[in-house]
C-alpha cells in the first residue's frame, strides 16, 4: 500500500482535507500559494468580492495558461520532429553516396 499524508489547505476561506502521496505536498503548496496569490490580485484589480467569480476566473486564467502551453509544446515537438526527419534524410542521402 502507498504511503499517503493527509494535508489541509486553505483556498479562499475554505478548508480542504486532502489525502496525498508525500511527494505531492510541495506542488499542492505552491499551488495553493499561487492560486491565493492570483485570488488576491483578481479582488485587488476588479474588485470583486464574491469568492465563487474570483474562483471561476482563477480557474479559467489557469486553464488558459495551460492550453497555451500545450499548444506550444506540440508546435515545437511538431518543429522537432520536422528537424528530425530532415537530418534522417540527409543521413540517408550521405550513407547512399558512399555505398
Amino acid at each position: 500500500m502507498e504511503n499517503k499524508i493527509k494535508i489541509k489547505v486553505n483556498i479562499a476561506d475554505r478548508i480542504y482535507p486532502l489525502t496525498i502521496r508525500p511527494e505531492q505536498e510541495e506542488a499542492i503548496r505552491l499551488s495553493v500559494k499561487k492560486i491565493d496569490q492570483m485570488i488576491k490580485q483578481l479582488e485587488q484589480s476588479y474588485a470583486v468580492r464574491d469568492k465563487q467569480d474570483v474562483l471561476a476566473m482563477c480557474s479559467l486564467q489557469y486553464a488558459t495558461k495551460l492550453i497555451q502551453k500545450d499548444n506550444s509544446e506540440d508546435d515545437r515537438n511538431k518543429e522537432n520532429l520536422n528537424k528530425i526527419s530532415n537530418l534522417n534524410e540527409l543521413i540517408k542521402e550521405h550513407i547512399a553516396n558512399f555505398l
